[in-house]
């Protein structure tokens, strides 16, 4: 399954309307976005889309900002998503507070944790050579892979996404230019 993952549109309506038809040129089949969409006036133009989000730390209107994922179908998470994709479970969370992105890598329970917040792209996997044998049961990870996609507005730096295949585990930061 190829998923976008987006975060920090910050009202740029512009860049989203780009982001969103490259990914579907990609053939994306859904979209993950890690928050601080700021206004509920962004959250139709996903309405094609599976769209799942969370919250982030500019996203004022809490209560319009749910009605709007409500009326187009999304699924919006609160502040934190825990979810299978395909084989993969992905963690998403804004990212306002590095160590609990930190806790979430260290976990070991998520193929791929998704961040935002810092408008800066992260695509690293991090290995757990801790890991017990796998062959007793364990259900823990022996990689995770952290995506920042960046920020699709281009705030502070460039304008970026990721697009993440769920039966490889990588991910690509793409840029709008």
């Amino acid at each position: 399954m190829l998923i976008g993952i987006l975060s920090d549109t910050h009202d740029h309506k512009v860049n989203t309307k780009i982001a969103l038809s490259m990914l579907r040129n990609l053939k994306a089949e859904a979209i993950l976005h890690a928050g601080d969409y700021c206004a509920p006036f962004m959250i139709p133009m996903f309405e094609k889309w599976e769209l799942h989000g969370v919250f982030g730390n500019n996203d004022g209107d809490h209560f319009r900002i749910t009605q709007k994922f409500t009326e187009i179908g999304g699924h919006l998470h609160g502040e934190f998503m825990d979810k299978l994709f395909g084989t993969k479970r992905i963690a998403m969370y804004h990212g306002t507070q590095s160590g609990i992105i930190e806790s979430l890598i260290r976990s070991r329970l998520y193929d791929v944790v998704i961040t935002g917040h810092t408008h800066e792209a992260v695509n690293k996997v991090w290995t757990h050579p801790e890991l017990a044998n796998p062959e007793d049961g364990d259900v823990y990870k022996a990689k995770t892979l952290h995506v920042n996609p960046g920020t699709v507005n281009g705030l502070g730096g460039p304008a970026t996404f990721a697009l993440l295949d769920t039966n490889t585990g990588h991910a690509e930061i793409i840029g709008l230019d």
